[in-house]
């Protein structure tokens, strides 16, 4: 009886046995990925990022902070009433603190409109702020007469300079370049997704995989022998 067909079998069934199943693959699982693409998605419907809600509350704090220190310094001077006359209506550039509050004021217009409103996603509105409130400052400090006020002719310049200079540091290191981490993340989440259900148009589940019942090496030569076995002898 010819042989060669066992043996095409036999290499054909250690072919099949070689080759890895369904199982042993790693796939991408789009569930996962559907997950975190809707995560991404729920923050960016929320309008805008932590790390820039507390980079606004921390301008807010700037204005409210300043805004402390200069109603302390109206009250040492002798009453609100008369220091707010005098420094406002009787504005002197060497003697009055009110310049340094419309400082704080303006920090505040220009970040929150350009942060929290138009949502911008660069440093040159914070440069501005910050080179704008330096130089006020250092000019202020030359040419007029602080020092020779008390406590506040230092503390109020020291704290308005040290203010906008945070502000500068965390939306430069903190607030843009965690932004844009996570914009890379949601980027490639989504492409991933894409390319899993190209790969994987539906969720197969554990039932749907079966494996057929191996034949065995040389089975249709044994019922052949048999049936020959099986015939009555004449």
């Amino acid at each position: 009886m010819n042989r060669v067909p066992g043996s095409a079998e036999n290499a054909h069934s250690s072919s099949l046995e070689s080759c890895p199943s369904l199982r042993d693959v790693p796939s991408i699982n789009p569930a996962q990925l559907m997950a975190r693409i809707e995560s991404y998605e729920g923050r960016e419907k929320k309008g805008i990022s932590d790390v820039r809600r507390t980079f606004c509350l921390f301008v807010t704090f700037d204005l409210l902070f300043i805004t402390l220190l200069w109603i302390i310094e109206l009250n040492v001077k002798g009453g609100i009433e008369t220091t707010l006359e005098k420094e406002v209506l009787q504005y002197d550039y060497s003697s009055s603190y009110f310049d340094i509050f419309l400082l704080a004021v303006f920090r505040f217009k220009v970040l929150i409109l350009a942060y929290a409103m138009c949502r911008l996603r660069h440093w040159w509105a914070i440069a501005f702020t910050t080179a704008v409130t330096s130089a006020f400052l250092l000019a202020k400090v030359i040419i007029s007469q602080l020092f020779s006020q008390g406590a506040f002719g230092y503390v109020l310049p020291i704290i308005s300079f040290i203010l906008a200079w945070i502000e500068t540091w965390f939306l430069d290191f903190k607030v843009l370049p965690q932004e844009a981490e996570e914009e890379n993340r949601f980027l490639i989440a989504q492409d991933a997704s894409e390319r899993a259900a190209l790969l994987h148009p539906g969720v197969l589940s554990d039932g749907q995989f079966y494996s057929p019942p191996e034949s065995v090496a040389g089975s249709d030569e044994d019922s052949e022998e048999k049936q020959d076995s099986e015939k009555p002898v004449v």
